[in-house]
């Protein structure tokens, strides 16, 4: 065997000479090149070396810097060739001048990036701040990072490492917890009552709007911009409300928190690259400072808690709860300000479309917890960063456990919006918010926002597989070891949820528009146990329900109490409507005449007793009935009418049972059915009497017919 080194021998088994030998005799590996010096350096030189000089370097080569694409229209409509420097330079402008204090005439000195990444992607931004007046205070010495339209990836790592209770759930999302608050707080709710406000808006009883001054407005909002300044950094989101490009909407929202940037990310709808360059400024503005509490010695303020409106400034301050559904909701009222301002109706509503073009609307209520008094406000007095995790070694363990022992007050029954609006053989439109305006429909959000509590891969297959990378987790539970999410757990509250891009449900209508309705289904779920499961509705009887947007209250299982309690909600949508109901109403018929659509009553509710002594109407059973609606048979069918609500329903439905259509034929105690009917029935009027002194039209014969459409007996 020739032991001899190959020529160019990088590596070589040496010879068997005493001075090449190894342990135990084996020989050594040679790593000198034969062909080189001696005293030469062995190096590796198998890769090419990276071109960086330091680690930090190094991390700058690993991020591709983003490069605009799009130049600046002009105001003939030409593009000016205009450099990334000016362009950073306006938007720097445009979020300061958001951001300016308008009391004590300073304003924050921005740069932009993250103040922990110093000198990566910030030269521009460090020599282009705007201040709009220059003087001697701390808030005019300091600098302001902003972080703006961060990417999902980005806010991901934003929230894991600076917000205390946000994880990363075993499917991707990013879980978090939205501290002492954990639904809406419409008792702290105000608008700003002025000459803008004074005629068009609802003001008095039943009215959700609850005046503030013009003065108290700007206290808070000048406590909301002081946090916000205060702060090493604050998330900027420029986005867009309504798929309608004529009727669209430019929003900014700033906050303090990643998980509320995400949140805002995934709800409205995302500007391209291109349409980002060209932003300018905002149509309106959120400043959400919800870590800093309101003063509650100002005037209106009765909490710590206070979402103001301002229309005239286009403006919304929070302070005092992280609750993100705050920033979603209060929104869409401002929508339904600016739209009908349009001639626009802006619905609370599902939406979604055949195959064939046809389009259906679904109103109805969503099953939340009505009341505060229960569970979610003991969780209170907990470390708002506290996360409840299954873990009986841990002390946060009984505090769960104390939760869950605690009673339940009340909880709406679910109508059944979006799990009805949200099918497989239909192209979903949008699930909560949309507009109907002269081009058709059009959702006014860019993502989801769904229940949580009790989902399962069974029963809502596409919002469990939306539940992924990029959508946020409100206030679940998870194990702490598996992360694996447990909606079955109510420990934190009842109200968990998802927020997620619209485009993460397969059959997505994108972009989100849709030609006008051909069906209008309002869903009720009647825990008395009359109403009909299905009821073919008349134009007025459409504005009636409408306008009275009926649904009941079911008890908990805890607190023994089992009466159903009736709830209404003007136009399914009480508490985010600015103007008077029949005003809604009004344009809904008007493009209900129009455009020949078909109004319906749908029962999820119970049948054959009331709660606690029926059952509820099964979910086969529903998709059934909203099927025939789709495909048109419905309208073909005989019909009969009902007693007291005098409501017209089908004697026939292919895959329905026939004795449940009318719902006397299910009690076994036809007393109780009459009783129970007229108790229900004198309920619809003592609601609506508070409607009753408004006109709708030229005249008041429409008002009277829908006086007319409700219970008679």
């Amino acid at each position: 065997m020739d032991n001899r080194a190959p020529d160019n021998g990088e590596f070589s088994f040496a010879s068997n000479t005493p001075r090449s030998t190894g342990r135990k005799g084996l020989p050594k590996i040679q790593t000198q090149d034969h062909n080189k010096k001696a005293n030469d350096v062995c190096h590796d030189d198998s890769g090419t070396p990276v071109k960086a000089k330091t680690i930090d370097e190094l991390h700058s080569l690993q991020r591709k810097k983003s490069a605009p694409t799009t130049p600046i229209k002009g105001a003939q409509g030409t593009f000016n060739a205009i450099s990334e420097e000016e362009r950073q330079k306006q938007q720097l402008q445009s979020i300061s001048a958001s951001l300016a204090s308008l009391m004590r005439e300073t304003g924050p000195k921005l740069v932009k990036g993250d103040p922990a990444r110093k000198g990566e992607g910030q030269q521009i931004a460090h020599h282009h701040h705007y201040t709009p007046t220059i003087s001697a205070t701390d808030s005019s010495l300091k600098f302001t990072h902003y972080l703006h339209n961060l990417s999902p990836a980005e806010l991901y790592e934003q929230a894991i490492k600076y917000e205390k209770g946000s994880f990363i759930a075993s499917s991707g999302a990013l879980a978090t917890l939205s501290g002492a608050k954990t639904g809406r707080s419409p008792r702290d709710k105000r608008v700003v009552r002025d000459e803008t406000t004074e005629d068009d808006l609802w003001w008095g009883k039943g009215s959700p709007n609850i005046e503030m001054d013009e003065h108290t407005f700007m206290v808070n909002r000048e406590r909301a911009v002081d946090y916000l300044n205060s702060l090493d950094k604050v998330f900027v989101n420029d986005q867009f409300l309504n798929w309608d490009p004529e009727h669209r909407i430019k929003v900014r929202i700033v906050s303090a928190r990643a998980y509320h940037s995400l949140f805002m990310h995934n709800m409205c709808i995302r500007p391209t690259p291109e349409e980002l360059e060209n932003f300018g400024t905002p149509d309106f503005t959120i400043y959400n400072a919800g870590q800093f509490p309101c003063n509650r010695y100002t005037h209106y303020m009765t909490s710590s808690t206070s979402i103001d409106i301002n229309l005239a400034r286009k403006e919304m301050v929070i302070l005092g709860t992280q609750y993100a559904g705050e920033m979603k909701k209060g929104l869409f009222g401002v929508m339904h300000y600016l739209m009908p301002k349009r001639q626009i109706l802006s619905l609370h509503s599902g939406c979604n479309m055949g195959k064939d073009g046809d389009v259906a609307l679904f109103f109805g209520l969503s099953g939340t917890v009505t009341l505060e008094l229960n569970r979610a406000t003991w969780s209170n007095q907990l470390p708002t960063d506290m996360c409840l995790v299954r873990s009986p070694h841990d002390t946060r363990f009984y505090y769960k456990l104390l939760l869950t022992i605690l009673p339940l007050v009340l909880f709406v029954a679910g109508t059944g919006k979006t799990t009805l609006s949200t099918d497989h053989n239909r192209y979903l439109i949008g699930d909560d918010e949309h507009c109907w305006s002269e081009n058709g429909v059009s959702n006014i959000e860019g993502g989801c926002y769904a229940k949580c509590i009790d989902l399962s891969r069974e029963k809502e297959p596409d919002i469990w597989n939306a539940i992924k990378f990029g959508t946020v987790l409100e206030n679940v539970v998870f194990d702490e070891h598996t992360r694996e999410v447990d909606y079955m757990d109510s420990s934190v509250t009842e109200n968990t949820r998802a927020a997620y891009p619209i485009d993460y449900i397969p059959n997505a209508r994108i972009p989100c528009v849709g030609p006008h309705p051909k069906n209008i289904i309002l869903l009720a779920c009647d825990a008395f146990g009359v109403l009909p499961p299905v009821s073919k509705l008349s134009l007025a009887q459409t504005m009636y329900h409408f306008i009275s947007g009926y649904t009941a209250l079911v008890a908990g299982t805890e607190d023994g109490i089992k009466e159903p309690q009736a709830t209404f909600s003007a136009c399914f949508g009480a508490a985010f409507i600015m103007m008077h109901p029949t005003k809604y109403a009004a344009m809904l018929s008007e493009k209900m005449q129009k455009h020949g659509a078909t109004g319906w009553l749908v029962n999820t509710g119970w049948s054959g007793g009331s709660y606690g002594s029926g059952k509820r109407i099964k979910l086969a059973y529903t998709r059934r009935i909203i099927d025939a609606i789709h495909s048109g048979s419905l309208l073909n069918a005989s019909y009969k009418k009902t007693e007291v609500f005098g409501l017209e329903i089908p004697t026939e439905i292919e895959g329905v049972p026939s004795e449940i259509l009318d719902p006397v034929n299910t009690w076994t105690d036809k007393n109780a059915y009459k009783d129970t009917q007229l108790k229900l029935a004198g309920l619809f009027k003592n609601n609506f009497a508070v409607f009753t002194n408004y006109k709708i039209g030229k005249n008041n014969m429409l008002t009277e017919e829908i006086l007319a459409a409700g219970p008679n007996y």
